[in-house]
C-alpha cells in the first residue's frame, strides 16, 4: 500500500514538474517580449527595483514549507536565469555576429580585397619622418607581388608626452603624395574626433589604435564616416569587448570593419606584448569580419616575426602587418621592431610570398637581451 501511495505522490511531482517547466518557459518568452520593447526604447534589460518590488510581493505570501527566504532564492535564481536569457538574446541580434557582413569580393581598400581569401600585407614604418623615407618604403613595396596597403603614422599616440608625436597634417600630405606616386592604399591612425574629418580626407583605411577601442564617441564617428575602418584589440580588452566595440562602429551602418589582434599585455617580458594567435579563429568563429595580426605591436621585437607570422596565417588570419623602415636604427619611433627592406623580403619569402630571385639576403635579426631591455622603455 506504502509503495502505491509513493508511486502516486511521485507521479504529482512529475506532473507538477511538467507544469513548473511549461511556467517558466512562458515566463522566458514574456521577458524576450519585454527585452525587445526595453532595447527599441534604449533601456537596460535588468531593473533592480522592479526585481525587488517582485521579491518583496512574492515573500510576503510566502506560506508553506518553503519560507521567505527559500522562496527569494528559487525567485533570484529564476531572475537571474531570464537575464541569462535576455543576453544571448541580444548577442546573437548584434550586426558584428552576421554572417553576410563582409562580400565576396570583401572589403575593398583601393585595388585591395580584404577578406577575399588571398592574405593582405600592411607594411610600411611606425611614423611617417619624411618625404624620401616614404618614398624609400613605397617603391620597395609597390613592384611586391602581393596584395598590399601602405602604412604609417601621422598622429602617433606616444607613453610619453616629451617623445615623438607625428607630423600630424604634414606628415598625411606626404603619405598622400607618396600612395599616388605608387599607386598604393593607405591606412592611419585616427586619435580623436576632433581630426576625424582631417586624416579621412588623406587616407584609404581609418586605423582605431588599441589606446581608443573604448573611445566610443569616435568608434560612432567612423561609423557614421562609412570609411573602411581597421580596429585594433586594446592591449587589455576581451575579445567580447573587441567585438562589442566593433559593433559601434556597425551600428552606425559602417560594415568595412577590419579586425585586428595585436597582442595583449601579460607578465611575459621578453615579447613587447603576448601575441594571442587563438584570438584569430575564436573571433572569425564569431564574426564574419575580417581578422589581421599585427606582428611588429605584438612581438617588439625582429628575430621571431617569420614564425610568427606563419602561426597567424596558419590560424586563419586574412592579413598581416609589419613595420618597416629604410633604416630602423634611425627611425624617430619604435626603431626596434621594425624590418628593413631586405628583412621583410626575407620574410616574405619565408611566407612564399615573394619569388626567391626578389628576396634580400637575410640579415642577422637576432636581438640581444640587453638591446630589447632598452627597447621595451621606449613605445
Amino acid at each position: 500500500m506504502s509503495e502505491n501511495r509513493l508511486s502516486m505522490l511521485r507521479q504529482e511531482v512529475d506532473r507538477l514538474n511538467e507544469r513548473i517547466l511549461g511556467l517558466v518557459q512562458g515566463r522566458g518568452e514574456l521577458v524576450l517580449e519585454i527585452a525587445k520593447i526595453k532595447q527599441a526604447h534604449g533601456l537596460d534589460g535588468y531593473d533592480p527595483q522592479r526585481e525587488l518590488e517582485m521579491l518583496q510581493r512574492l515573500t510576503a505570501t510566502a506560506s508553506g514549507p518553503f519560507g521567505p527566504e527559500e522562496v527569494k532564492e528559487i525567485f533570484r535564481t529564476i531572475f537571474r536565469a531570464s537575464l541569462d536569457l535576455q543576453d544571448v538574446q541580444r548577442r546573437r541580434a548584434l550586426h558584428v555576429r552576421r554572417r553576410d557582413l563582409v562580400p565576396p569580393g570583401g572589403i575593398r581598400i583601393g585595388e585591395v580585397a580584404i577578406g577575399a581569401g588571398k592574405p593582405v600585407l600592411f607594411a610600411g614604418p611606425c611614423s611617417v619622418e619624411t618625404p624620401e623615407q616614404m618614398d624609400a618604403i613605397a617603391a620597395y613595396l609597390a613592384p611586391l607581388p602581393v596584395p598590399k596597403i601602405l602604412r604609417a603614422g601621422a598622429f602617433k599616440p606616444r607613453t610619453s608626452p616629451y617623445t615623438f608625436q607625428g607630423l600630424r597634417e604634414e606628415g598625411l600630405k606626404i603619405l598622400r603624395r607618396t600612395a599616388e606616386r605608387h599607386s598604393l592604399a593607405t591606412v592611419t591612425e585616427v586619435l580623436d574626433t576632433s581630426t576625424l574629418d582631417l586624416v579621412a580626407d588623406y587616407t584609404d583605411m581609418l586605423q582605431i589604435g588599441a589606446r581608443n577601442m573604448y573611445n566610443t564617441e569616435l568608434l560612432k564617428a567612423v561609423g557614421r564616416l562609412r570609411k573602411p575602418v581597421l580596429l585594433k584589440r586594446g592591449f587589455m580588452a576581451t575579445l567580447e569587448e573587441l567585438l562589442l566595440s566593433a559593433e559601434y562602429i556597425l551600428s552606425q551602418g559602417n560594415e568595412q570593419v577590419v579586425l585586428c589582434e595585436r597582442g595583449m599585455r601579460t607578465f611575459e617580458t621578453s615579447t613587447r606584448n603576448t601575441l594571442d594567435i587563438s584570438a584569430v579563429p575564436l573571433l572569425r568563429h564569431e564574426t564574419s569580419l575580417p581578422v589581421i595580426v599585427d606582428l611588429s605591436h605584438a612581438l617588439g621585437r625582429r628575430d621571431i616575426i617569420a614564425p610568427c607570422a606563419r602561426a597567424a596565417l596558419a590560424s586563419g588570419a586574412e592579413g598581416l602587418m609589419v613595420e618597416v623602415h629604410p633604416c630602423p636604427d634611425q627611425a624617430l619611433s619604435d626603431g626596434f621592431q621594425q624590418l628593413d627592406p631586405s628583412a621583410c623580403s626575407a620574410l616574405l619569402q619565408s611566407l612564399g610570398w615573394e619569388p626567391p630571385e626578389r628576396a634580400g639576403a637575410i640579415p642577422d635579426l637576432v636581438v640581444s637581451s640587453d638591446a630589447f631591455a632598452e627597447a621595451q622603455h621606449h613605445d
